[in-house]
């Protein structure tokens, strides 16, 4: 009870803006949140799926696709929306994650987690797709440069992008400059 006292003081002091760290309890809570997040029966299940070269490389192209924007193509969470999620997005590459049990990663992955940035995917994905995705994220402390850098060509682009993509390739090509 003083715990919780004390938790709800420092809020009222400092207030929970995102552009601050987290405080040790607002981590707490978010681990917390995170294991409550994952029913019981699915913690001990382990991944049915085999790990192999193409298994591997259909969960790659789906994660540029689907979770590179929040986790990066490394899985280390350093990109601009990882950065700006509270609790920010994982470092996948760290204990932290990786200690996770397979039906720890694919509840976190299917349900998503309640107060923090990660969705679940359970009516967008297959069930098969998420075992794959927990085989990739066992991958990824392990994953070459290569690899990385050949999911960059999967990832979404903004409109934005897009428009500032045509613009170079317009003054590239001799057209679209100013003068």
């Amino acid at each position: 009870m003083v715990g919780g006292i004390a938790v709800v003081g420092s809020l009222l002091v400092h207030g929970i803006s995102t552009r601050e760290e987290p405080t040790h309890a607002e981590v707490a809570i978010a681990r917390m949140l995170r294991h409550f997040a994952v029913p019981a029966k699915l913690r001990a299940m382990k991944n049915p799926i085999a790990v192999s070269p193409a298994a591997l490389q259909e969960a790659r192209e789906h994660f540029a696709d689907h979770c590179a924007q929040c986790h990066g193509n490394d899985g280390r969470g350093q990109t601009e929306m990882g950065r700006s999620l509270d609790p920010k997005a994982p470092d996948m590459t760290l204990a932290e994650t990786q200690d996770l049990s397979d039906g720890e990663l694919f509840a976190i992955i299917r349900n998503g987690v309640r107060l923090t940035g990660m969705p679940g995917w359970a009516g967008d994905h297959t069930v098969a797709d998420d075992w794959k995705l927990v085989l990739f994220i066992r991958h990824v402390p392990h994953m070459t440069k290569e690899e990385a850098e050949s999911m960059k060509a999967l990832n979404p682009v903004s409109p934005m992008e897009m428009r500032e993509q045509q613009e170079e390739r317009d003054f590239l090509n001799g057209g679209g400059a100013h003068e």
